[in-house]
């Protein structure tokens, strides 16, 4: 049985450069000469689209359970193969939270949670990859802990 139907479009702009059009006609450049690096790559995109349905889903059950992010990034490395296709056999997905009331069990909790269950571009590229996440929760505000690394 068929779900949603989605629609994009990628059209070639020369010199190396495409545009995609995701499914609400939002446009985004990409770049297939790495040397060059002035977009996001294909592979890029996907690290990217890993690390936004994970944030979203996390974010969205640490809300559910009142834990208060006050930032929160995540943080993505893949390791690809030399052979084609050039796939990622492994991604691993580094969770960083700001909050000095968060719970690391909830954290925790809720990042296996998209990992295992919600996240739908993890689900999409299991079995071929090897996801592995881990996370710290950083107790000072957001604020001070980025001036600190100045």
């Amino acid at each position: 049985m068929a779900g949603k139907i989605f629609k994009a479009e990628v059209r070639y702009a020369g010199d190396d450069l495409f545009v995609g059009f995701g499914p609400g006609g939002h446009a985004h450049a990409i770049e297939t000469n790495s040397a060059r690096n002035s977009a996001v790559t294909p592979m890029g995109m996907l690290l990217t689209a890993l690390g936004a349905c994970t944030g979203i889903d996390v974010v969205s059950i640490l809300r559910k359970k009142r834990e208060p992010v006050d930032a929160y990034r995540v943080e993505l490395t893949g390791d690809r193969r030399e052979e084609h296709p050039r796939k990622f056999d492994e991604i691993r997905v580094h969770h960083v939270l700001h909050g000095a009331r968060l719970s690391e069990k909830a954290v925790q909790q809720a990042i296996e949670l998209s990992d295992q269950k919600y996240c739908s571009v993890a689900a999409a590229l299991r079995p071929g990859a090897r996801i592995v996440s881990s996370f710290e929760i950083v107790r000072e505000p957001a604020g001070e802990a980025a001036a600190a690394k100045t």
